[in-house]
């Protein structure tokens, strides 16, 4: 393999690599991004079900909170006739008369919603599980409410009551009112029910009053949880007995409520359900944290970004390798156009050295060839010097008031014996009054530059014509008067969607890409370069009848020339090449 292969592919393997490591990056990224989400969205499920869970274990203590607060007085009510056990199945019941008076005053039922003095009064029972009859102390109740209690406590007893409960509540509804039953079971021997005892009264005995203490102990929630925060300010309790709400803590708002929600039902506590809601303000008060805030976008616009900065990566890769081409380009038809004069210069001056004329004439020919040839190399050395202050903004022009006809017929007058070794012939159209204010030397390469690329790309024979005229295009910015030079081949023309692109630095249209005619790919852009120093602009046309192209310079005019400006100058051979 030759070393030119080896260079060749080394950046292009090199390249691969760099993909590659850019490839792997973004999918690196993905890769993250998504372990990210995936670590927030379960962090975010692991608070959540925290949360929920404090809710639940907040129902539960509020329901043995209230069960606790209720318990030694239902029990202390209960206790004289359920405290002992029975000898045997069949031993004598005491009646229901034991109980009475025995129950606490919180237990009695003076809430509004029991009716007649009748209906607030504690209804002492007996139930003799053996033989079903219900005998009461005190008042008797209507027949709906005996039937309903009989009916309930014996299910109840039956079904739900365990033999190590001291009590247990039943809430429901007979003789058109809500009540409440309270009682114990009176064993016998290996736990043999006997008989059930009990009192009658109002829901609200065990609900408004109970609960309400109960949210008054902070205590009942670990204070490491709620950092002493009053339970009220932290949540909504609610509670209901079948379906009835007998307490709530406060009124459901939406500012009150969250999706952070627990509910418990207690059986032994006559199936009574706490509802427990987190307030949406104080779920990030508690000590486990609110839940993190969803961070997918976040996450997306990183991996968006990382990808963007991959695409940007690619993109300047891409650049780097079409530079490297440019400069490779560059070097290459730099190269070309130096060769060429170079070596018509070391031939003829080795004709002369060796003294191989046969005549004057030729003698003259070969100095002729000398000094056109090193007029060629001035002017491709000031084109890249040009180009080089160009690209660091080094740059300068020195516009003085000047009669452009006479500089014009100086450039043809010097560039016609270039053009002639092309095959070209060379024409000027010049208008004797313009004038403008321009750099000589600046203004001589930019027409250099537009006479060279139109004898370059135009075929031989052709006749290139440089004029230049004024009061052109209705006048410059501001209204001001301006002056156009132009320059126009008989060539195959520029196509329209390539006359701007041909002013950027080494491009050259795709139908001259591999054409003989080569080049360092420079010169329009200093064209465009020293006319915009000048104040001024350029572009591309089609020439005369549709042949050809036209390059075109317009340029502010002067408004005063003097006579001296307007004589013409003898065309200097030196001066004709330098910058």
């Amino acid at each position: 393999m030759s070393s030119s292969a080896v260079t060749r592919s080394t950046p292009r393997s090199r390249s691969t690599v760099l993909v590659a490591l850019l490839a792997l990056t973004l999918a690196l990224a993905g890769v993250l991004a998504y372990e990210a989400h995936d670590a927030a969205r379960s962090h975010q499920a692991t608070a959540e079900r925290a949360l929920r869970d404090y809710a639940v274990f907040a129902a539960w203590e509020f329901l043995t909170g209230a069960r606790q607060s209720v318990n030694n007085a239902v029990s202390a009510a209960l206790s004289p006739a359920t405290s002992v056990k029975a000898s045997s199945p069949y031993e004598l019941l005491p009646p229901p008369a034991v109980l009475d008076g025995s129950a606490a005053a919180p237990l009695r039922c003076d809430s509004a919603d029991a009716g007649t003095v009748a209906d607030r009064a504690l209804g002492y029972f007996r139930l003799d599980l053996r033989n079903g009859s219900l005998t009461f102390a005190g008042p008797e109740p209507p027949p709906a409410v005996r039937a309903w209690l009989a009916d309930t406590v014996t299910e109840h007893a039956r079904t739900v009551y365990r033999p190590d409960w001291s009590y247990a509540l039943v809430f429901g509804g007979a003789g058109g009112r809500a009540r409440a039953v309270a009682y114990g079971i009176k064993y016998a021997e290996h736990n043999a029910p006997v008989a059930a005892y009990g009192f009658l009264t109002c829901p609200s005995a065990f609900g408004a009053p109970v609960f309400r203490e109960v949210m008054r102990r902070n205590a009942l929630l670990p204070v490491s949880l709620t950092g002493g925060a009053p339970n009220d300010s932290l949540l909504v309790l609610a509670v209901k007995e079948h379906g009835r709400e007998i307490f709530r803590s406060a009124p459901a708002t939406p500012a009150s409520l969250s999706p952070f929600v627990g509910e418990v039902t207690m059986e032994k506590f006559g199936g009574l359900t706490a509802r427990v809601t987190l307030r949406p303000d104080a779920v990030s008060r508690l000590a486990i944290g609110a839940p993190p805030r969803s961070r997918l976008l976040v996450i997306f616009g990183l991996l968006v970004l990382t990808a963007g900065l991959v695409v940007v990566a690619l993109l300047q890769l891409r650049r780097e390798h079409e530079l490297a081409r440019l400069r490779a380009d560059f070097v290459s038809g730099v190269s070309h156009e130096l060769r060429t004069p170079l070596a018509q210069i070391l031939l003829f001056a080795e004709t002369l050295s060796l003294d191989r004329v046969r005549s004057d004439r030729e003698r003259r020919t070969a100095a002729d060839i000398i000094v056109q040839e090193g007029r060629r190399l001035m002017h491709l050395v000031d084109n890249v010097l040009h180009f080089a202050r160009a690209e660091r903004g080094l740059n300068r022009v020195a516009p003085q008031p000047t009669a452009l006809a006479p500089l014009l017929e100086e450039v043809a007058a010097t560039f016609r014996p270039l053009a002639a070794a092309a095959g070209a012939g060379l024409r000027t159209a010049l208008d004797e009054r313009a004038a403008a204010p321009v750099d000589r030397d600046a203004l001589r390469q930019v027409l250099l530059n537009l006479l060279d690329n139109a004898v370059k790309y135009g075929p031989a024979g052709q006749t290139v014509t440089l004029g230049v005229t004024s009061g052109a295009g209705g006048g410059g910015p501001a209204g001001r008067p301006v002056v156009r030079l132009w320059v126009e081949d008989e060539g195959p023309g520029i196509d329209p969607a390539d006359r701007e692109r041909i002013w950027l630095p080494f491009v050259r249209v795709a139908r001259d890409r591999h054409a003989a005619a080569g080049g360092s790919g420079i010169g329009l852009s200093v064209v465009r370069e020293l006319v915009a120093l000048h104040g001024g602009r350029a572009w591309a046309e089609g020439g005369a009848g549709g042949r050809g192209a036209r390059f075109v310079v317009e340029l502010p005019a002067s408004e005063v020339v003097s006579s001296a400006e307007r004589a013409p100058r003898r065309p200097d051979p030196v001066a004709a090449g330098q910058s």
